[in-house]
Parts: structure tokens; sequence; C-alpha cells
């Protein structure tokens, strides 16, 4: 039992011993220095400031995790109506169609954008006539 004692004893004279070592001191100096910024960072996330900021990341992952939920949940509804499947077919056949067609795949890609160009100038002019038709209707309102 003695022996544990002095054993212990010495053993820690000699951590004591080192502790005053330069070397020791300068790790000690440099534990107190990262536990001072340590504490500083902490203070500093307690401001209200930092407090609002991390709410606000919050409020951010939060609706992040929301919005890829519904993005999951509206892939999944299209995988179960068919819709891609579907989608997939109809640009397969298309490949297909335009390959069928060889080098007058050129003249219906004309044809189609020609057609394309069709449609935007009837929906301009049904937007046209339904701001007339607003417009006449207000001007309608005043005078009535």
């Amino acid at each position: 039992m003695y022996h544990n004692i002095k054993e212990t004893v010495f053993g820690a004279v000699e951590i004591v011993r080192q502790a005053r070592t330069p070397e020791a001191q300068e790790s000690f100096g440099k534990m107190i220095d990262t536990a001072m910024i340590a504490r500083q960072i902490i203070d500093a996330l307690k401001t209200p400031e930092m407090v609002k900021n991390i709410e606000n990341f919050r409020l951010i992952s939060d609706n992040i995790n929301e919005s890829t939920t519904k993005i999951q949940n509206t892939l999944k509804q299209l995988e179960e109506t068919g819709v891609i499947d579907e989608a997939t077919g109809l640009i397969k056949s298309i490949k297909s169609t335009m390959g069928s067609f060889g080098d007058n795949g050129q003249d219906l890609l004309k044809t189609s954008t020609a057609v394309m160009e069709i449609l935007r100038t009837i929906k301009t002019a049904q937007e046209t006539i339904h701001t007339v038709r607003n417009v006449a209707e207000h001007i309608r309102h005043k005078i009535i």
C-alpha cells in the first residue's frame, strides 16, 4: 500500500513538474485563448440578431423540407397517374416520327414552328379581344 501511495505522489510531482515547462505553459495559453474565443462565439450567438438569424435559417430549412415533401408527393402522383409514362411514350413517338421523315424532318420542324407561330398569333388576338372587352365594360359602367 505504501508503494502505491509513493507512486501516486511521484506521479503527481512529475505532472506538476511537466506542467511548469515552457511547452506546457504555451499549450495552457493556447487552451485559454481557445476557450476565450469559444466564449466570445457563444456570446455572439446569444445576441438578438443572431437568435433571429438562426430562427430564420430554421424556417428556411423547414420550408425547404416542406417543399421537398410536396415535390416528392407530386412526382408520386404523376407516376401513379401514368402521366410521366405517357409523356415518355409521346417523346419516343415524336422521335420515331421525326426519324421516319428522314430528310423531310426539317420540313416537319418548319411546319410545326409555323403552326406554333399561328397559335401564338391567335392567343395574342384573344388577349387583345379580352382586353378590349374589359375596357368597353369598364367604360360602359362609368357611363351608366
